[in-house]
C-alpha cells in the first residue's frame, strides 16, 4: 500500500514539473503584466504565480481532465483580483497607466485569449461591462496621452 502511494505520490510529481516547465514562463508573464512590474523585477508577479501554482498543484488530482493552465491561469487572475483594487499601481510596466481592473481584463483578453463571456464570469461582471473596459484599455495603451507642447517661437520674432 505505501509502495503505490509512493507510485503516486513520484508520479504527480513529476506531471506538475512538466506543467511548470512548460507553462510557468508565460504565466509569470502575464502576472507581470498585471502587477504593471518591470519584468527583471516583478517580486509581486512571483508570488502572485507562487501561490497560483500551489493551488494548482494542492487540487493536482481533483482536475480530472481539466486543463491545468486554465486553473492556474484563473488562479493568478483570482489572486490579482482579491487583492489588486486596494495595492497594485504601476511600477514601470508597460501597462502601468491601466488601473487594475483594466489590466486584469486586458490581460485575460488579449494576452491569455479568454473569451469575453469566460472572462465575465470568472470577474462576476457583465460581459458589456467586460467590453466596455477591455475597449477603454486598448484606447490607453494604443494612444497614451500626449505630454506638454512644445515652446513655440512667437511670430515676428528670429529663432535664436
Amino acid at each position: 500500500m505505501r509502495e503505490r502511494q509512493a507510485f503516486q505520490d513520484a508520479r504527480r510529481a513529476r506531471e506538475f514539473e512538466a506543467f511548470v516547465a512548460g507553462a510557468a514562463g508565460r504565466l509569470l508573464h502575464a502576472a507581470t503584466l498585471l502587477t504593471a512590474e518591470l519584468p527583471d523585477d516583478n517580486p509581486r508577479a512571483r508570488a502572485l504565480l507562487t501561490d497560483a501554482l500551489a493551488h494548482t498543484y494542492a487540487t493536482w488530482d481533483r482536475l480530472r481532465g481539466e486543463d491545468p493552465y486554465d486553473r492556474a491561469r484563473q488562479q493568478v487572475a483570482v489572486r490579482f483580483a482579491r487583492g489588486a483594487w486596494r495595492r497594485h499601481r504601476g511600477h514601470g510596466g508597460v501597462l502601468e497607466r491601466l488601473n487594475p481592473q483594466e489590466r486584469l481584463i486586458l490581460v485575460l483578453r488579449m494576452y491569455e485569449g479568454v473569451a469575453e463571456e469566460q472572462t465575465a464570469a470568472l470577474l462576476a461582471l457583465p460581459t458589456e461591462r467586460v467590453q466596455v473596459i477591455c475597449a477603454r484599455a486598448m484606447a490607453r495603451v494604443l494612444h497614451p496621452p500626449r505630454g506638454p507642447a512644445p515652446p513655440r517661437a512667437l511670430s515676428g520674432t528670429a529663432p535664436s
